[in-house]
């Protein structure tokens, strides 16, 4: 007789809710309105153009920085690091906006030509991003998804996680992303789940480090299928060949908090500790994912504060 179980939750509706921007360019002499989308969990909010004072030595994105109530913050032209060419009549300020996110423990401003709206859209409508080298000219790497909205039109998600490795100025954050010692060795196997491929690069290094091997999935979708031949060929010992789920929120197709949903009331899998390793540093979605039932939630990405929390869940 199977056991009841116990821990059933429904607080995941694997959808994403997008502050819609705009940032305009010029191709061919025609004006272009690029259609963009930040996660609301990061935005704290959306400001006029401040007034800013120079950053010396910084890259050509950087406005400069500005004061918001005490807190010195990096402005950066989303339109230069997208390396997108701004129309003369974008060099003025008065009608552009600025949003204040927050991710990864860092609070940056965007500035961007115009803020539409708030859309909510299903993860299962975000496709990866696969682009030809001269879309748009957006760099690859920039964007983690894209999206069909109205009138066949595409919002690209962007990845702007990444501006954080292009920042000098934040360069003390590099040193805490590689282990630098490991005073205890364990065994077996962890998946992680993580569409970044730098993301599970780093996880992999530091996993390894620690004595595990490392199996990787893309998204929730791929992780569940392979979580279902993982039990079909270890359902007697899973809970010794599979010591650990290590996921990421932000997924094409099914983001982490539906995937955990789905591990956490699955009584196969349920008793494999699960951890959230998320950009986003909210408290709402901490709770989130202690109300799901992760075993932890931890900000990218900190090595020593990833191995500690490992350490003690396993022991």
């Amino acid at each position: 007789m199977k056991q009841e179980n116990t821990h059933k939750t429904k607080i995941s509706s694997n959808e994403i809710e997008l502050v819609d921007f705009r940032i305009n360019e010029t191709i061919n002499g025609e004006i272009y309105e690029g259609i963009y989308g930040i996660n609301v969990a990061k935005v704290k909010e959306i400001i006029q153009m401040p007034e800013t004072f120079d950053l010396p030595a910084s890259p050509d994105y950087i406005v400069g920085v500005f004061d918001l109530r005490g807190v010195i913050i990096p402005l950066v032209d989303l339109a230069i690091w997208l390396k997108i060419k701004e129309r003369e009549a974008d060099l003025t300020y008065n009608k552009k906006r600025v949003i204040i996110a927050e991710f990864n423990n860092l609070k940056i401003g965007f500035l961007v030509h115009e803020t539409k709206l708030i859309r909510r859209i299903g993860w299962d409508k975000v496709q990866a991003a696969q682009f030809s080298s001269n879309h748009h000219n957006v760099e690859r790497g920039k964007i983690t998804g894209t999206t069909q909205i109205e009138d066949g039109k595409t919002l690209l998600i962007l990845d702007l996680e990444g501006i954080i490795d292009d920042l000098d100025f934040y360069s003390n954050k590099h040193e805490k992303k590689e282990l630098q010692n490991v005073n205890k060795q364990f065994s077996g196997n962890v998946l992680i789940v993580d569409d970044s491929t730098i993301a599970r690069t780093l996880l992999k290094k530091n996993l390894k480090k620690m004595g595990f091997n490392v199996i990787e999935a893309h998204d929730g979708e791929m992780a569940l299928h392979t979580l279902n031949e993982i039990y079909e060929q270890h359902k007697e010992n899973i809970l010794s060949y599979l010591k650990l789920i290590i996921s990421d929120i932000e997924m094409p197709k099914m983001d982490g908090f539906h995937f955990a949903e789905s591990v956490k009331n699955d009584e196969r899998f349920q008793a494999i500790p699960l951890i959230f390793n998320s950009s986003i540093c909210d408290e709402f979605s901490e709770q989130k994912g202690k109300d799901i039932g992760a075993d932890a939630y931890l900000v990218k990405f900190d090595a020593q504060a990833f191995y500690e929390e490992i350490v003690k869940i396993l022991e």
